[in-house]
């Protein structure tokens, strides 16, 4: 069989290794074969894999838990380690807002329904304030930093290429620094039917993930290069976002499963999802050993 694999920009293990051979040299002994489907939006991941356009793919916190919470039957397959630095929800630096409590009735500006939306209304819950009720979620439009300026927004959560241009302008406080609230981990799932029926497949995919992040690891400025080319910004913003990753990968634990109900939990507590989810529903403990396995193997080279 042909096993498509989802790949979009906000995920840059799928995005490097789309342009490389891990995938199809990883498949080929187990007689598959490979092909990408390229998308925009990360958020539609879960769709993808409920219609069958993908077949395995990935994304932050956020996508696989309003997936499960819309039905679609998907199983975590493996994450990252943590993102400690990854993002962080900036304000200006000599602006009102000095504490989490002022965002109260703020406009917030988000990539709304991904790992994004976890950071925020996390946070907020913490300091007893609702994502639903008391900040208004706007998505990004144009040029946030100038709006962060200029006061026309309160906060603007920004990740990557454009978090490290912002902070080397000086001029924005990080309100929120990621790893104060979230572990903030890329998340990979799939179909049921496959990692049920064909877990030596799951495992190919996970070791040629791995394979392409030690690959980021080992050439940074090649990745910030390409990233900037394609993506836009200055590969210097990006090689400072890019060596900041972890670029490693772990199977999908019960840890991890805890991390996400907690998530699941505010979610449905302020509406961002209609259901309550029990996200143990889409562990597949039987899943541990062998990605682990496959993570290990991609460790030594093969």
């Amino acid at each position: 069989m042909t096993v498509t694999v989802g790949v979009h920009r906000s995920n840059p293990s799928l995005y490097h290794l789309a342009r490389l051979d891990y995938l199809q040299q990883e498949l080929a002994p187990l007689g598959e074969s490979a092909e990408f489907h390229h998308y925009a939006d990360g958020t539609r991941t879960g769709a993808y894999l409920a219609d069958g356009t993908i077949d395995f793919g990935g994304t932050g916190s956020t996508p696989p838990i309003t997936a499960q919470a819309a039905g679609h039957d998907i199983v975590y397959t493996a994450v990252s380690a943590p993102r400690p630095d990854h993002g962080a929800l900036l304000v200006a630096a000599d602006g009102p807002i000095a504490s989490v409590a002022d965002l109260k009735g703020a406009t917030v500006v988000l990539a709304v329904g991904s790992w994004q939306t976890h950071l925020l209304a996390k946070s907020l819950d913490q300091h007893g304030l609702s994502y639903r009720d008391d900040i208004t979620a706007e998505r990004p439009a144009r040029d946030e930093a100038e709006r962060l300026r200029s006061g026309a927004i309160a906060g603007w959560i920004a990740q990557g290429a454009e978090l490290a241009a912002a902070r080397r302008t000086g001029e924005f406080r990080e309100l929120i620094r990621t790893t104060d609230v979230i572990t903030d981990r890329s998340v990979f799932f799939a179909r049921r039917e496959l990692a049920v029926r064909r877990p030596e497949v799951v495992a190919a995919i996970v070791a040629a993930l791995q394979r392409a992040d030690h690959w980021a690891a080992a050439h940074p400025e090649e990745a910030a290069a390409l990233a900037a080319a394609d993506q836009g910004g200055e590969a210097a913003d990006w090689h400072t976002a890019l060596t900041a990753l972890p670029w490693q990968l772990e199977p999908a634990t019960a840890e991890f499963v805890a991390e996400q109900q907690e998530a699941a939990d505010i979610f449905h507590r302020v509406g961002f999802i209609d259901r309550p989810v029990t996200v143990a529903d889409i562990h597949l403990p039987a899943l541990e050993q062998p990605v682990a396995d496959a993570i290990s193997r991609a460790g030594k080279g093969n």
